[in-house]
């Protein structure tokens, strides 16, 4: 068997082009002092950094950034109130305060939930008149934004290489995801470094949320070769090196190829786009804001693979093929996911996570009402009506 892994050096920084300049590699944290003198050079004098409580600082990366932003003279305000599943009354409160500092960009040092919300800050910051909710209902269409540079502290979910962002409006129940182009992080960094301190939990969901991304992309109506192969080598990264991770979180290669996966998974889905398994997974978090996206994803996945099987067996085949053995049937390959998943120690349902079926009803109605959503199920490779949504609940409970 080959390993071509071996024959890279993960202590080399490799700068990994797509929309977004993304610098990669275990040490890239110190690129931001590139980023900051750029910034200077261009008279970005003032910036907001969006973070969450802790992990910004916990992780390092803040004394880093914070020194870098110091020595090139660039003022900044932190925003540290951003949450798991960020919330548009959160966005709008980060962009008063930056709108009032005069912030020029945005930083986001995080995951996912800090990239969403820096984005949608830097959207907000061109548009002086709208609000978050009016962005995640489409009450108008950006075409520019802020530049955005994306620290990222989890390998999952590639919001730092895409155009993607998501928020909840609290009061609706809704999770809607934008695509626009003006949101491209203009940097990114991913230093697997900065990721060994993640929690096993978060560990599994994050990486779980990549192989989520991928299969979705690989099987969409609009998949492509691009996103199949890349799909497929996720997954394999994924399965080699999630158990690595979680038995020794320290380690640094299994972290490096868990985060370069995570940044193809983002690339791939800015491609093949998603369908099934975001697109009711958005319910979930929604009704609960507490709940893990990566755990609502893993739990869905085994009734979108039965679901999707008949139309993209043969896409179900290769891309699977390096963490399930019998693929030859959609209930096989259905119970060959959720095997994989229990050898990561995610064997959960629905119902565990305390939903029941007198919920089915409501997340089936999320799921066709949420904006942006229908936009996802449309692009499902089966037919998205509500008796097919409501099964893959049902048999998610």
């Amino acid at each position: 068997m080959m390993n071509w892994e071996k024959d890279l050096n993960v202590n080399e920084v490799r700068e990994i082009r797509t929309r977004t300049t993304v610098y990669f590699g275990c040490g890239a944290i110190q690129k931001i002092n590139d980023i900051a003198h750029i910034y200077a050079e261009r008279g970005i004098n003032k910036v907001v950094v969006m973070s969450g409580k802790n992990a910004y600082k916990s992780t390092g990366a803040w004394d880093v950034v914070e020194k870098a932003l110091k020595e090139n003279k660039i003022e900044y305000i932190n925003y540290d109130k951003v949450t798991p599943n960020p919330t548009t009354d959160a966005i709008d409160e980060a962009t008063k305060m930056a709108r009032e500092f005069g912030a020029k960009a945005v930083i986001t040092i995080g995951g996912g939930s800090p990239t969403d919300a820096g984005k949608s800050v830097a959207i907000l910051l061109k548009y002086p008149n709208e609000t978050g909710s009016n962005l995640y209902e489409f009450k108008f269409t950006p075409t520019e934004a802020v530049p955005v540079v994306a620290i990222n502290l989890t390998h999952g979910t590639g919001s730092e290489t895409n155009r993607f962002a998501v928020a909840t409006i609290l009061k609706k129940n809704y999770k809607p995801a934008i695509a626009y182009d003006c949101i491209y992080p203009e940097f990114a960094i991913d230093d697997p470094d900065v990721m060994t301190g993640l929690s096993p939990k978060q560990t599994r969901y994050v990486s779980i949320d990549a192989v989520n991304h991928v299969i979705e992309a690989a099987t969409s109506t609009v998949a492509s070769p691009y996103s199949v192969t890349l799909a497929r080598q996720v997954i394999e990264l994924v399965g080699k090196y999630l158990p690595k991770a979680i038995q020794n979180p320290a380690d640094k290669e299994a972290r490096y190829y868990l985060c370069y996966a995570a940044l193809m998974g983002g690339v791939c889905f800015d491609n093949g786009l998603l369908h099934y398994t975001h697109a009711l997974e958005h319910p979930l978090s929604a009704m609960k804001p507490d709940f893990s996206h990566g755990l609502g994803l893993a739990i869905l996945l085994p009734a979108v693979i039965k679901n999707i099987y008949s139309a993209k067996a043969e896409t179900l085949q290769y891309i699977l093929e390096p963490i399930v053995k019998d693929t030859t049937d959609a209930q096989k390959t259905a119970e060959g996911v959720y095997e994989w998943l229990k050898s990561v120690d995610v064997p959960n349902k629905l119902k565990d996570e305390g939903f029941s079926d007198a919920d089915v009803e409501k997340l089936t109605e999320l799921a066709f009402t949420t904006p942006s959503l229908d936009g996802l199920l449309g692009i499902a490779p089966t037919k998205a009506t509500k008796e097919a949504v409501s099964a893959i609940y049902r048999e998610s409970l």
